[in-house]
């Protein structure tokens, strides 16, 4: 049996920014990675950019370390392999392949996979994710020879496969179940913002529309939607979420609900396990709630606390996430908490008229949160003011004032 000082599973963002987290501040220390993917450390941010995809970069930009990194920095780097059981009081991990591996401190940092498409026919070639490397390889080759694409699902991959499909020349359009885009986190005249611009693209969207059926004998030809209407589909790009497959984490004693639960140093319930990144489901100091988030910068500062506090720091994670999508002459941002929860006042900067459109979220007197359609502007000064707890009654007035500069409301820095 192998064993290990600090045992990761996750060689994703999280992971190796916590491996690279111990190493810096400890030079002896074992440190073991086990990464489910045959590849080592990459950017999935990248896996949705268009320059990416139409392969007008390098594809081995997409590496973030070198394949010495890990033998330089005496890490113990096992890929292609699932841990499939935890036994805490033994403190082992067990691998797909059979091998066994005790911890002293171990690190969740599973990330998350994408949503399975639950249609007929939807196992036809040419359903396609963007969750993995070997993904985006799918989807680089389909859009070569690619005329008709269907996108399933309105969120931010939605958006990002519009733009890179209709740059690439392929007819696109999205079929989405509501009766606007990404309806109801946003407001309908955001969402018509946007879909104005997917527009003008030239997608075509399908509202309130289902996929019924995918059809083809070998390969996807057809779609089948709900109200009868066949559409040809070549290739069919599918974002409708994420899950974690948790099952041998809760069995093991962890505890579990949408993600793995954690405090707000990233401990779990169980004594020496941490978690970290898209999988942790954390205790957010900023927002008062337990919250989990899919999101590369996100993912990036757990990995560091979550490498400091296995070397034990008591160091807790707050900062405000935020994401950000750039496409079909649109930008998009969210910062904070946007759900638009009925006892939360919203406050609106800008205008459809005028192609741009903040909406800040405000619950007892202090910005919870808010979503950002071409003013990007406002995302880092929003984010500070959610951050630092700024009581903004003073400020009210002057908020929906597309021209008030936000900057001044941050307190100073000291």
């Amino acid at each position: 049996m192998k064993q290990t000082e600090y045992l990761i599973i996750g060689g994703g963002v999280a992971g190796t920014t916590a491996a690279e987290t111990i190493r810096a501040q400890d030079q002896q220390a074992s440190i073991h990675v086990v990464s489910h993917e045959p590849y080592r450390f990459y950017s999935r941010i990248m896996l949705s950019k268009p320059a990416f995809f139409l392969e007008k970069i390098p594809f081995d930009s997409v590496f973030l370390k070198t394949e010495s990194w890990a033998r330089d920095n005496h890490v113990a780097n096992t890929l292609n392999q699932l841990a499939v059981a935890l036994d805490p009081a033994s403190k082992t991990v067990t691998l797909k392949n059979g091998q066994q591996i005790a911890y002293h401190k171990l690190l969740l940092a599973l990330g998350c996979e994408a949503r399975r498409w639950e249609v007929p026919g939807a196992d036809q070639p040419g359903v396609l994710y963007l969750r993995t490397l070997d993904d985006a390889k799918q989807v680089i080759a389909g859009v070569k020879t690619a005329q008709h694409a269907i996108v399933i699902g309105g969120g931010f991959i939605g958006f990002e496969m519009c733009d890179m499909l209709r740059l690439a020349g392929v007819d696109t359009t999205l079929v989405i179940r509501e009766k606007y885009l990404w309806e109801p986190l946003l407001d309908e005249p955001s969402g018509r913002m946007i879909e104005v611009a997917l527009k003008k693209g030239g997608v075509k969207i399908l509202y309130e529309t289902t996929v019924a059926e995918v059809l083809g004998e070998t390969a996807v030809k057809q779609v089948k939607l709900n109200n009868g209407k066949i559409l040809p589909a070549d290739l069919i790009m599918v974002g409708i979420g994420t899950y974690c497959p948790l099952e041998w984490v809760a069995k093991a004693g962890i505890t579990c609900n949408r993600g793995i639960l954690a405090n707000e140093f990233l401990e779990t319930n169980v004594p020496d396990i941490w978690t970290a990144g898209d999988v942790a489901e954390y205790n957010d100091l900023i927002l008062n709630e337990h919250i989990q988030l899919g999101n590369w910068v996100n993912a990036h500062v757990h990995g560091k606390v979550a490498g400091l506090n296995m070397m034990g720091q008591h160091q807790p994670y707050r900062q405000v996430s935020f994401y950000t999508a750039q496409g079909l002459g649109t930008t998009i941002a969210f910062t904070g908490d946007v759900r638009a929860l009925p006892d939360r006042e919203i406050i609106l900067r800008g205008s459809p008229e005028l192609k741009a459109l903040t909406r800040i979220m405000v619950l007892n007197g202090e910005v919870e949160g808010a979503t950002m359609i071409n003013r990007t502007t406002d995302l880092a000064p929003l984010t500070k003011i959610i951050e630092q707890d700024i009581k903004i009654a003073p400020y009210r007035p002057q908020l929906s004032d597309p021209a008030f500069d936000l900057r001044t409301i941050l307190k100073p820095k000291t």
